[in-house]
């Protein structure tokens, strides 16, 4: 006899396929523009935001564990690419003065640059890319519930 799949899971399941959907579409449509117009990657944009960030806090560096775990990398993965960035000028890395065992990570000058020009292009991506999701019926929900998470003045100008 055939199991019946409980209704939950299966509710469960089919909003997971929708938000993985969902950001699909999103990370597609940015990571096109960033490409086209800035010679980026989503995930190489997301390192130099993280960072950039970081040093307009408190902070001013990352230990490279900090950053894999902001971007939702591997150690490995990030280390390959922080390494691109620093090859191309735009991060740096130093040891911790405190423990010689730590490697931090900074955004140069140069990254800075390349992060400011670039910011318009993510933002407008993200806001054309939900724009056109929202059309979609199973995926009209999401985009409200992300756009709900954004604070009042950022909405207003989407």
């Amino acid at each position: 006899m055939p199991r019946v799949p409980d209704p939950a899971l299966l509710g469960l399941a089919q909003g997971w396929c929708a938000l993985s959907a969902l950001h699909g579409r999103i990370e597609g449509h940015i990571e096109r523009a960033l490409q086209a117009g800035h010679g980026l990657s989503v995930r190489e944009f997301s390192v130099l935001d993280v960072l950039s960030r970081q040093h307009d806090g408190e902070g001013g560096h990352l230990r490279m564990n900090e950053v894999a775990e902001a971007v939702v990398l591997s150690q490995s993965a990030t280390t390959r690419l922080v390494n691109r960035l620093e090859e191309r000028g735009l991060l740096t890395r130093f040891l911790c003065t405190t423990d010689r065992r730590g490697i931090y990570t900074d955004v140069t000058p140069a990254g800075r640059a390349l992060l400011a020009e670039a910011r318009p292009t993510n933002d407008a991506a993200l806001r054309e890319a939900l724009r056109e999701a929202a059309r979609r019926p199973e995926l009209a929900p999401l985009v409200a519930a992300v756009e709900s998470l954004a604070p009042a003045t950022a909405a207003a100008s989407a």
